[in-house]
């Protein structure tokens, strides 16, 4: 027995190294650059670029680098330092260009420990890639190429595949299209037009992580962090955005939105973030045209809008909503649509300094079970405040929420009820531990 026992060893040991030897990669190469090209190191990181092979690092020295750098390849691209390893972009089209749509089927990039700044359109641009990861960098005053002088605003030079000028930009702090299975952490992304751009103009945008990220001061009227179904050509869906701190932006703190028949955004999740004093709703959820609605054809294709989930976030004051999905005051969360919409989930949120906590204006279906599902929220902590606004014609199935007292919507220090379609008994006597 303790021969086999040996033997048995033996070959598990065999066969582990076996497999280790299968699944070595090729031996990948690490290429440096620095501003001077000494050292046998290149003077410019786009010819570290060319030079690099497939699953190489590319090690760039402390130093400014006036590039707009196009990454076509999978390759690791690290800075010595976030503070003084800048790509500086002026008079150029992007900082750093993640190029798939050039390039089908890229995928494994890294780029970390760099300042982007100063580019016409986004900062960083990743289209058509797979597991590309984002992090630990500063992406600050890009998306300088608007032009809004004229009957239009305009971005001249941007590819006619992107949609210019939506909220006042040209592509943002860091911009994703037709891009999966991806993460952006720990980027501290200030003073763009916007900061980060989740979309669809070259192909579906899914299953992505944006966590960690500072996204503040990106101003004067676009969102922090959005994302919206531009095209018809998969949506943005399946994407989480968690952890992150987007406050003190012209528009929302998290925009999701599907702004016309045929655009799809479903399945998102925004949870854990901190989402204060933002130029519009800290969650804002937009459908503007809908298949028999206000002139839309009955056979245009429909909006996806459904399951998206909005938990465990600090709301707090943050600016109304405008124009068709106008708020009467100061809201936290506002969902619009023209669409009919199902199973989004509003939960475990602190909500304060706030007119309106939550505002819901969607129609209802005969027979639908409400669409809306908002459980057990901090609500009324300004004890003025309209803890839930149902303008539509939707069913909203408000129970098990705090109110800002034990006694409920309407009773004195509550937050109160607007509409009648909402479900709020039984509620909860006191609040949900904050975050």
């Amino acid at each position: 027995m303790l021969e086999q026992s040996k033997i048995k060893r033996s070959l598990i040991a065999i066969s582990a190294a076996l497999v280790a030897g299968m699944c070595q990669p090729a031996t990948a190469n690490t290429l440096c650059v620095n501003s001077g090209g000494t050292g046998g190191c290149k003077s410019t990181i786009n010819a570290a670029v060319i030079a690099a092979a497939p699953g190489d690092t590319i090690q760039v020295a402390h130093g400014t680098y006036k590039e707009d750098v196009v990454i076509p390849k999978s390759l690791s691209l690290i800075g010595e330092n976030q503070e003084n390893t800048i790509i500086d972009a002026t008079g150029k089209a992007n900082g750093i260009d993640i190029d798939g749509y050039g390039n089908p089927g890229l995928s494994d990039v890294v780029v970390s420990g760099f300042t982007v700044e100063n580019a016409n359109f986004a900062g960083i641009l990743i289209t058509n890639a797979s597991y590309v990861t984002i992090s630990d960098n500063e992406v600050v005053n890009n998306d300088k190429g608007l032009v809004t002088t004229g009957p239009a605003d305009t971005c001249p030079g941007l590819p006619a595949y992107f949609q210019a000028g939506e909220g006042l930009d040209c592509g943002e702090g860091i911009q994703l299209s037709g891009v999966d299975h991806s993460i952006l952490s720990g980027n501290d992304i200030e003073h763009n037009a916007g900061g980060i751009l989740v979309a669809d103009d070259t192909g579906p945008t899914h299953h992505n992580l944006i966590t960690g990220n500072k996204v503040q001061h990106n101003a004067p009227f676009d969102c922090g962090i959005t994302i919206p179904s531009h095209s018809a050509l998969g949506g943005v869906f399946n994407n989480t955005v968690v952890g992150n701190d987007s406050s003190y932006n012209g528009g929302p703190g998290v925009g999701i939105f599907a702004p016309a028949p045929g655009r799809k955004a479903y399945g998102n999740v925004v949870v854990n973030n901190r989402l204060t004093n933002n130029g519009l709703p800290g969650v804002t959820m937009h459908n503007h045209a809908a298949p028999g609605v206000n002139g839309v054809p009955s056979t245009a294709p429909a909006v996806v809008f459904d399951d998206n989930l909005i938990v465990g976030n600090v709301i707090s004051g943050n600016a109304p909503d405008s124009a068709d999905a106008a708020t009467a005051g100061p809201t936290g969360i506002n969902i619009f649509s023209l669409a009919p919409m199902k199973g989004t989930v509003i939960s475990g949120n602190i909500i304060d300094d706030e007119a309106i906590d939550i505002a819901i204006k969607i129609p209802g279906t005969a027979g639908q079970a409400p669409p809306v599902q908002i459980h057990l929220n901090n609500l009324g902590n300004n004890d003025k405040a309209i803890g839930v606004q149902d303008t539509g014609t939707a069913m909203v199935d408000a129970t098990q929420n705090w109110w800002g007292c034990p006694g409920g919507p309407g009773d004195h220090g509550c937050a109160t009820v607007n509409g009648t379609g909402v479900l709020f008994t039984p509620w909860l006597t006191k609040p949900i531990q904050g975050n």
